[in-house]
């Protein structure tokens, strides 16, 4: 094994730590006897050589002895190794990638092409090794081949020959979903691969199989799923919640033949896995190892979450049968599956727009279950709602008043934040949500998130204005000062406590240079929100403003017109801002200009000429402000319009200035716009691999805004 390995000249090369010298102790590393040995090489392999997905020269240079240590039987864990080949191999470059790719990417592509095609070249290997004694090999080999394979035809045949002989349960859902991942990488055997998948659902005798039939079917053909698909598979479930019948012969499997249909083998029991014993060890791979096994640790069907979570992916927009879906599994005495469903139920939220009142309520309900693991992964989905977590406000409240000790979280390093549950009955403006954030006031050090929850709750929270005040004139004006005077001054401009002017003004002149302008930031936003309860404020305002041409000169002149009025007074300050040579303060005063209305006339032709500006979001601001100022609304919503277009990130911000200008006329291009976005099931802000904390509460908003532009409702703000 490894001949010419020392010939290879790894010190020329590189992988993402640096010289590649070290690759020949990791391939020999993961021959290793000592499976501790093993599991560091491959994390080197992952962390270094194959690091993120890329394909370094070193990476080229490892395939054929990756190969070797794939077929050779004397080597353990090969199915990591065959994993690791199908990751190195299975990157493809469609005609879009290739036309998108700049002279810095071409020795990336160029590595990524020989991967596959070095992969592609051996991976008739993986023919033998889908009967290989290891089942960890014949775990992997399916995908490998589905992935590689130059031939599909073959590869499909293969599949369906082998599923009636195999006993594993768990290579026998790889066989499957192999199937599944031929039928979308080769679109011609689609129609071959459903009219298999929709046999295995109906005649398998293994749940867990029909399930996994279902589930490829959804992803690569989903109008051959049965209309009745969410009594199926919830009866799936429970199925496999029962105990085994019997381990006898599967009655509906069909004889081992080449021109045969075949469809199950016999069952296997319950729970029952082709991967052996995991050796524990601190690196990454053996960590996520570990992390899976207690996540599994006790269910009889491990897999059976994959699956239902391909059979989401695969069921896309229907949301409804989806949400029925989730609300059967959010029923069910398996806590486990109730795990799986809070947590699938957040992604279907966060994603697609619907009617989520029953599933929220249901959700709701696993806060009083005694697992921590479920009650925190319901409270977890609960805080992203917003509004939306309305159904469950009683049983969000129940928990609070139970959990005391969970109202703050404390961490090993930063500072302490409010539990999801508090959170989430913030955000609601449910005032019960009020002695939890009072009880984080009167701790050592606050929660750095206290301040916008007190904002979310509003007028409700008005009682901890004292101890806002109280705790506001307490901070040191030190280094330290940004992080613990910026959650109490966020509470204060959430509940426009006037009062509290001399503690923010103190805030304001001592400042440190450390953060302090962020700091000043802070302390002038919540001076601005009080409005003229801070007239105390106008001489130090006035000082600020003198030095026209910087970000507190803008900041300080929005805060003097909220105070004073005096657009006289702020209007130079403005301008001369409108014309810094940086984006985010251009923006701030074009801002500030609209909220002074006609007054601010004059710049009229200056927010005009910014509409042209190669910054989206300041050809936002400034159309929006030229509104205000002229009260001419075709040219800023034509430039609304475009950014809408040109950017989902903006429609929030559109949405509000359009719904200000009262009603749009019917059969405009807006109407049409506002209708359009009304019409999509899909959240405007929906990520693939990724999402924020607000985005489920920017969606809602947005679609209340294109409502209240449509009824004409009138005067919104766009601060």
């Amino acid at each position: 094994m490894f001949s010419g390995i020392d010939e290879v000249d790894w010190a020329s090369m590189e992988h993402a730590y640096g010289p590649a010298d070290d690759v020949p102790e990791l391939l020999r590393g993961l021959a290793s006897e000592d499976p501790a040995v093993r599991e560091a090489a491959l994390d080197g392999m992952y962390g270094a050589v194959h690091h993120q997905g890329d394909v370094y020269a070193c990476t080229l240079a490892c395939i054929p002895f990756l190969f070797e240590l794939a077929v050779d039987p004397e080597v353990q864990d090969r199915g990591s190794v065959v994993e690791l080949l199908t990751s190195i191999g299975g990157f493809d470059l469609d005609e879009d990638d290739e036309a998108e790719i700049d002279e810095d990417e071409i020795e990336g592509a160029a590595n990524y092409a020989m991967a596959a095609a070095a992969v592609t070249a051996g991976a008739g290997v993986f023919f033998e090794l889908i009967a290989d004694e290891d089942p960890g090999v014949r775990l992997a080999a399916p995908l490998a081949l589905a992935t590689l394979h130059r031939h599909p035809v073959r590869v499909l045949a293969l599949l369906r020959e082998r599923l009636p002989v195999e006993p594993d349960e768990e290579v026998r859902l790889a066989l499957v979903e192999a199937a599944g991942r031929v039928a979308l990488r080769h679109r011609p055997l689609a129609g071959r691969v459903a009219e298999w998948l929709g046999r295995l659902a109906s005649r398998a005798h293994s749940p867990g199989l029909r399930l996994a039939a279902l589930a490829q079917l959804a992803r690569c053909s989903p109008d051959g799923l049965p209309g009745d698909v969410v009594p199926v598979v919830s009866g799936l479930l429970r199925e496999m919640r029962s105990p085994p019948e019997g381990d006898g012969p599967d009655p509906d499997a069909e004889p081992v033949d080449p021109e045969s249909e075949p469809v199950d083998a016999e069952p296997v029991a319950a729970g029952e896995t082709c991967r052996g014993e995991q050796v524990a060890t601190p690196t990454l791979v053996g960590q996520l190892r570990s992390l899976s096994a207690q996540e599994n640790a006790g269910r009889g069907t491990p897999w059976a979450a994959d699956l239902l979570r391909t059979l989401h992916v695969g069921l896309d927009d229907r949301v409804g049968d989806r949400t029925a879906l989730l609300a059967d599994q959010l029923r069910s005495p398996d806590r486990r599956q109730r795990i799986d469903a809070v947590r699938m139920s957040g992604g279907l939220i966060r994603a697609w727009r619907g009617p989520y009142e029953e599933l929220v309520a249901l959700v709701g309900d696993q806060l009083s279950d005694p697992e921590p693991r479920l009650a925190e992964a319901a409270s977890h989905v609960l805080e992203e709602l917003f509004g939306l977590a309305a159904p469950a406000a009683d049983a969000l409240a129940a928990r609070l008043a139970d959990r005391p000790g969970d109202w703050v979280k404390s961490w090993a390093s930063g500072p302490p934040g409010l539990g999801s549950t508090v959170k989430a009955l913030a955000r609601l403006g449910d005032a019960r949500a009020v002695p939890a954030l009072a009880a984080a006031l009167e701790r050592p050090r606050v929660a750095h998130d206290v301040g916008f929850a007190v904002g979310h709750l509003g007028a409700a929270a008005q009682p901890l204005a004292g101890a806002l005040r109280s705790r506001l004139a307490e901070v040191e004006l030190d280094e330290g000062a940004y992080d613990r005077a910026s959650p109490l001054l966020a509470g204060l401009t959430g509940l426009r406590a006037g009062e509290a002017t001399p503690e923010v003004l103190r805030v304001l002149r001592g400042a440190p240079s450390y953060r302090g302008e962020w700091l000043c930031t802070a302390a002038l936003r919540a001076l601005g929100s009080f409005g003229p309860a801070a007239r105390e404020a106008v001489p130090e305002l006035r000082a600020l403003i003198s030095r026209p041409g910087t970000a507190s000169a803008t900041e300080a002149a929005e805060a003097l017109w909220a105070i004073s009025g005096d657009a006289e007074a702020v209007l130079p300050a403005l301008i001369e801002g409108l014309q810094s040579p940086q984006v985010h303060e251009r923006r701030a005063a074009a801002v500030a200009l609209g909220s002074l209305g006609p007054r601010a006339a004059v710049v009229a032709p200056r927010l005009r000429g910014l509409l042209a500006h190669e910054e989206l979001w300041l050809r936002v601001d400034a159309a929006i402000a030229l509104w205000e100022v002229s009260g001419r609304s075709q040219e800023t919503v034509e430039a609304l319009l475009a950014g809408w277009e040109r950017s989902r990130h903006v429609r929030v911000r559109v949405a509000e200035c359009v719904a200000r200008m009262g009603p749009v006329p019917e059969g405009s291009a807006a109407a049409h716009v506002l209708r359009s976005e009304l019409a999509s099931v899909r959240r405007h802000n929906a990520m693939d691999g990724g999402y924020g904390s607000h985005d489920i509460h920017e969606d809602e908003k947005l679609l209340a805004l294109c409502r209240q532009a449509l009824r004409g409702t009138g005067k919104g703000t766009t601060a």
